[in-house]
């Protein structure tokens, strides 16, 4: 028997928890693969816990405090599955993430394909016009790849859905704390490459995922400046100038991470700068 830990972390969005964890309970997948739920609630305040706990009585809930976000959330509930026992797999999922039902068995068919040993993304598309909204990048990093019916080799990942096997979590361990709420996931995905392993697209659309259509708040020209720079330097802001100077530095270089963390603070002065 294969053992997947499927690792979620969430915050004040009871409904949308509730049906990613709806769709992930009916999904298929084989029959000697089984699943357990580790999911983070980094301090709801909406009764996402009590009602997790009264429809899905299996999911090991683990407390957060408010300030895990994302990728600290997601750090919180991988060590607390490796604290319980060694799995197989490790599945990364967004609560905003509705999964097919076939997306387990994608998922793993790609993780087959790779003889066990590459990670496998799964790419999602809007419900509302079926285009790709997160996935991976190519090689290139040209934009992100649409899924073409086999499983294809990719860079920089998105970590809405993502499949890591032991040998790849034995080798690099877990996601880097150092990142609060984006860019984890984008580091894991280099960090492998690095160590060796490849990373996959899978063969098709693993369920639906909606993008968000707007710009920060912190890039436009009508937020007071204050409030730009405040917006920035949050986790929420997705451009954490510090952590993203970490992340630019640690696999492109300094110059790199010096040109972009001035540009990005340049970018929150004068936002009309920028179209």
């Amino acid at each position: 028997m294969k053992t997947i830990a499927v690792l979620l972390t969430c915050f004040n969005r009871k409904e949308k928890t509730i049906a990613c964890l709806k769709a992930l309970f009916v999904a298929d997948f084989p029959v000697d693969y089984s699943l357990e739920v580790f999911l983070v609630d980094d301090g709801c305040t909406d009764g996402t816990s009590e009602e997790v706990k009264r429809q899905f009585s299996e999911v090991n809930i683990i407390k957060g405090d408010g300030t895990l976000f994302w990728n600290r959330g997601m750090h919180t509930a991988w060590k607390a599955a490796t604290s319980k026992r060694k799995f197989d797999f490790y599945l990364w999922l967004n609560d905003d993430t509705n999964l097919y039902k076939n997306a387990l068995i994608t998922m793993i068919s790609g993780a087959e394909e790779s003889c066990f040993n590459s990670i496998v993304c799964g790419p999602t598309c809007s419900s509302k016009d079926g285009k790709v909204t997160y996935g991976a990048t190519s090689k290139g990093n040209d934009g992100l790849l649409e899924p073409n019916g086999s499983i294809q080799e990719c860079a920089i990942m998105n970590g809405n859905c993502v499949l890591v096997p032991k040998q790849v979590y034995d080798k690099l361990g877990n996601l880097d704390w150092t990142f609060v709420h984006a860019i984890g996931d984008h580091d894991y995905s280099l960090r492998a490459i690095k160590a060796g392993f490849k990373n996959y697209l899978a063969a098709n659309y693993i369920g639906t995922c909606e993008k968000n259509p707007t710009l920060p708040k912190w890039c436009l020209k009508e937020t007071p400046i204050r409030k730009r720079f405040k917006l920035l330097y949050s986790p929420l802001g997705y451009a954490e100038p510090v952590p993203f100077f970490v992340y630019e530095k640690r696999h492109f270089g300094l110059g790199v991470a010096i040109k972009h963390f001035i540009t990005i603070n340049l970018r929150a002065l004068i936002p009309h700068l920028w179209k």
